[in-house]
C-alpha cells in the first residue's frame, strides 16, 4: 500500500471508533471530534471549523503541476428494518444487528495545476457529495436488512499561490463547507468529517519541511498560516513530492509501524494495550461489539486470529528516534 495513503487512513479514522468499540460506551456515542468542517452556522455557534487551510512552501516551482485531494469521512445513518418496521436491535439466530452510525469514505482530487496557472489567480474546484441510500439484506432474509441513508455534502477547495522569494513559492489549499445545517445532528451529516489534505508534486518542484526549513527558507517559512490542518512532508523518508495536511500534529515523513497488526481505529493509542483489553472481553461484550460495527467486528477477529508471537513483538521495538513511527 502506498505509504502516504496507509498514514492518510490512520488520520481518516482516528477516533471513528473507540475502545472499548462498543455502542453503549459513552465516548462513542458523541462521535467525530476530530478534524470535522461543518456547516458554517453550526460551526459558529458551536465554536467548530467550517473553513479550513494549509499553507507550506514549494522551491524550483516554476515548471511544477501540483495536484491536491481531499479525503473525508461521510456520516451514514444505519437502520435496523424488521419488516416495514424501524427497530433499535434485532436478534437473529446468535447475531445482533443494531442501528447505529457509519461512515463512508469520499475523496475530492483536483487534477493537476500548474503552479504558473496558480500564481496568475486561485482555482475553486467544488465538493458536491449527493444524498443516498442502500439497502442491505441482514439474518438470512425474512425481511430484515440494514437501510442506510446519507445526506448531501457541499463545499469548496480553493488552492492558490504566491511567490515567497527567489525560486519559492507559497501554496494554499482551504476547505470550506458550504452547506446547510444548525444542530449536531444535520451538522454531522452535512460535515467533512476528519478531513484532511494530501499535495503531491509532479513535473518538477520540491516541497519544503513546514516544520524543519531550511536555513535560507526559514523567515518565507514563518510566514506559512494554517489552521485546523497541519502540513508536513509524507512518504518515504527524505522524500519530498508529497505533503500531508492532518488536523492531528504529525512530524515530517510519519510511518506506520510495520509490526502494527492492522486498523484500530485509534491509531495514535498503543496496539498492544487496546489488543489485550480486546481479549478480556466477556462474551456478552464481544456480541456487543461485532453488532456495533463492521470495523468492530473485523478488530474482534483480527484480535482473536493474533499468535503469541505476534503478541510478542508489540511489547517494544528499538528504532532511530529521529523518525516517526506510529
Amino acid at each position: 500500500m502506498d505509504c502516504v495513503r496507509a498514514v492518510a487512513d490512520v488520520v481518516l479514522y482516528e477516533g471513528y471508533l473507540l475502545w472499548p468499540y462498543r455502542r453503549s460506551a459513552l465516548k462513542n456515542q458523541q462521535r467525530w471530534t476530530i478534524g470535522g468542517v461543518y456547516p458554517r452556522r453550526y460551526a459558529e455557534k458551536a465554536g467548530d471549523h467550517w473553513t479550513v487551510c494549509a499553507e507550506f512552501l514549494m522551491e524550483d516551482a516554476a515548471a511544477a503541476d501540483v495536484e491536491f485531494t481531499l479525503r473525508f469521512l461521510h456520516a451514514v445513518h444505519r437502520q435496523v428494518m424488521d419488516g416495514d418496521a424501524p427497530v433499535d436491535e434485532l436478534r437473529i439466530g446468535d447475531e445482533t444487528f443494531t442501528t447505529w452510525q457509519e461512515a463512508r469514505e469520499r475523496e475530492i482530487t483536483s487534477g493537476r495545476v500548474s503552479v504558473a496557472r496558480l500564481l496568475r489567480s486561485p482555482v475553486r474546484f467544488p465538493v458536491a457529495v449527493a444524498a443516498g441510500g442502500d439497502d442491505e439484506e441482514i439474518g438470512g432474509g425474512a425481511g430484515a436488512r440494514f437501510t442506510r441513508l446519507w445526506r448531501r455534502v457541499d463545499g469548496t477547495i480553493e488552492v492558490s499561490a504566491v511567490e515567497a522569494g527567489d525560486g519559492v513559492v507559497r501554496l494554499r489549499a482551504e476547505v470550506v463547507n458550504t452547506g446547510a445545517g444548525e444542530d449536531r445532528d444535520n451538522a454531522v451529516h452535512a460535515a467533512m468529517l476528519c478531513a484532511h489534505v494530501v499535495a503531491r508534486a509532479a513535473g518538477g518542484g520540491s516541497f519544503v519541511s513546514p516544520t524543519d526549513p531550511p536555513e535560507r527558507m526559514a523567515a518565507a517559512a514563518a510566514t506559512c498560516v494554517s489552521d485546523g490542518l497541519w502540513p508536513v512532508l509524507a512518504g518515504p523518508p527524505g522524500s519530498r513530492d508529497t505533503v500531508l495536511a492532518s488536523p492531528i500534529v504529525l512530524y515530517d515523513w510519519p510511518q506506520v509501524a510495520p509490526e502494527s497488526p492492522g486498523d484500530m481505529f485509534d491509531g495514535t493509542e498503543i496496539d498492544r494495550l487496546l489488543i489485550l483489553s480486546v481479549l478480556s472481553l466477556s462474551d456478552d461484550e464481544r456480541r456487543e461489539m461485532a453488532a456495533t460495527d463492521p470495523r468492530a467486528a473485523e478488530i474482534l477477529r483480527r484480535c482473536a486470529s493474533l499468535s503469541s508471537g505476534e503478541l510478542l513483538t508489540l511489547h517494544g521495538t528499538m528504532r532511530d528516534p529521529r523518525r516517526d513511527v506510529w
